[in-house]
């Protein structure tokens, strides 16, 4: 199931590889490049001009804006107790599970195989180092480093533009 016919893709969307993702049911804003090895699931909301780098994975309930960076192997969550059973033993179904929404703010940079726990926001402008865990709110323009992640400096001091 590379790219079902249930997502809607923006102008010129790049998806590298379209028999090595798995993404369905979600919206992808114009010209935003998605690598290999990607699941972007049902409901998540991808902005423009960003960019998703391969093996990350973008599960309902996220929402990503404008002009963000998703580095390698990224991964999100959208359940804060999640279970495979229900207490009676039985298989959990879609009507189970608890989706908490994340919020990834425009021009945010988030670094490979960083972990984003639901319910957060990550601020405008923010910069998540790689391997860090996102288990609360990152103000914007705030650089976030380590687990659980901590504000280390100002990502405008390193900034590009």
């Amino acid at each position: 199931m590379p790219v079902t016919d249930d997502v809607v893709l923006g102008r010129d969307v790049r998806i590298f590889q379209k028999d090595l993702v798995n993404i369905y049911g979600c919206a992808i804003g114009d010209e935003t490049k998605v690598g290999a090895f990607v699941e972007i699931q049902r409901g998540a909301v991808i902005g423009a001009r960003c960019k998703i780098s391969s093996h990350s994975f973008i599960c309902d309930g996220v929402t990503i804006e404008d002009g963000v960076f998703i580095g390698h192997g990224v991964m999100f969550t959208n359940d804060p107790y999640p279970r495979a059973v229900n207490a009676d033993g039985s298989l959990q179904g879609a009507e189970d599970w608890v989706t908490v929404p994340t919020v990834v703010k425009a021009r945010a940079s988030i670094g490979s195989n960083a972990t984003i726990v639901c319910g957060v926001t990550i601020g405008a402008g923010a910069l998540v180092a790689a391997g860090a865990v996102v288990t609360r709110d990152v103000p914007d323009h705030a650089v976030v480093a380590g687990v659980p992640a901590r504000v280390t400096g100002d990502a405008r001091d390193k900034s590009r533009s």
